[in-house]
């Protein structure tokens, strides 16, 4: 047996029952980790260490759906650069908002369940990145659509 049999040794069983991957990549550690500690002000620091890299995640994946937007843009005009940017901006701010509410949230249900309830950042943050993304990456879908439309000329 190796020392990191879940079966004998009780450390990787308790690290993979919270998430942790021993020996995990940067992705793994970044979707799965440790969560905070269960105070106000240390909930608060967990989320606002991993605020710049979701904006990272997020921007870049505006940058896509912008890029596309601006490639279909330049072969059918359906939109203008200033609405783009101007949508970009819109997303970045809601996003933030939204993002905020994720430690709003685990401090909410803290103080509600208490020792009850498993610790939820990292299931909140997990969800909320995945939600940006998804969202970000939606209007693809319509541009899409939109363009071929113009293309054939139905509309």
């Amino acid at each position: 047996m190796t020392s990191h049999d879940t079966l004998t040794d009780p450390a990787p069983a308790a690290e993979l029952a919270r998430g942790i991957v021993p020996g995990g990549t940067f992705l793994a550690d970044f979707l799965y980790p440790e969560p905070a500690e269960r105070r106000v002000g240390a909930i608060i620091g967990w989320w606002e260490k991993r605020r710049l890299p979701y904006n990272l995640i997020v921007g870049a994946t505006g940058l896509v759906t912008m890029t596309f937007g601006a490639a279909l843009t330049a072969v059918v005009a359906t939109l203008q650069p200033v609405d783009m940017v101007r949508a970009a901006i819109w997303w970045a701010v809601w996003a933030n908002v939204c993002y905020s509410l994720g430690p709003v949230a685990e401090i909410a249900l803290e103080k509600l369940f208490g020792r009850r309830l498993l610790p939820t950042g990292p299931l909140f943050f997990r969800a909320g990145v995945t939600i940006a993304v998804g969202v970000t990456l939606l209007p693809i879908i319509p541009l899409t659509i939109g363009f071929i439309l113009r293309f054939f000329g139905v509309i």
